[in-house]
């Protein structure tokens, strides 16, 4: 399970090595424009599918790719999510990692990107999943830290645990 997660990440780093080969590294970093995000987003999603990934929707626009299906386990908000993550840019550049540590949060909580609570209720409990993300359910048009204004930001995430909220 965990080699095939491996892989798919591996496969997702390539494709976006191979649009970012695109961006002439001679000029300083101009962050895309929304249009120019959605743009790369859909050469991304259109790379993802032509491989065979087979890519969802959540209802609020989330875009993920189920690697391994857990228990059946789901959260709701308010559970504590333990989870294992790598954070990435689409053309594979990590900006975040929980290394082999786990980290918890409760699901729902202000602050925390609203990309990130709406696709954690698609990755039930021992899951692995993708979850795309777009700027407007992330980091937006103001980024934030390493990521810039309107930036996919992708996740790798292992649902470790849920603990019910009752």
């Amino acid at each position: 399970m965990k080699m095939r997660l491996v892989t798919r990440l591996l496969l997702a780093i390539i494709i976006g090595v191979a649009v970012a080969s695109c961006i002439d590294e001679g000029e300083p970093y101009i962050p895309p424009t929304k249009a120019e995000e959605q743009a790369l987003l859909n050469i991304y999603l259109d790379t993802l599918t032509n491989r065979g990934l087979d890519i969802d929707t959540t209802a609020l626009g989330v875009y993920y790719v189920t690697d391994s299906v857990g228990n059946g386990t789901f959260p709701q908000v308010g559970d504590t999510c333990v989870v294992k993550y790598v954070g990435s840019f689409i053309d594979g550049s990590i900006f975040d990692s929980t290394g082999e540590n786990t980290w918890e949060f409760e699901l729902g909580t202000e602050g925390l990107i609203d990309g990130w609570n709406n696709g954690m209720t698609v990755i039930d409990e021992g899951g692995q999943a993708f979850l795309i993300i777009p700027s407007e359910l992330g980091y937006g048009e103001t980024g934030y830290g390493t990521v810039p204004p309107n930036t996919t930001i992708v996740f790798s995430v292992e649902m470790v645990e849920i603990k019910p909220l009752h």
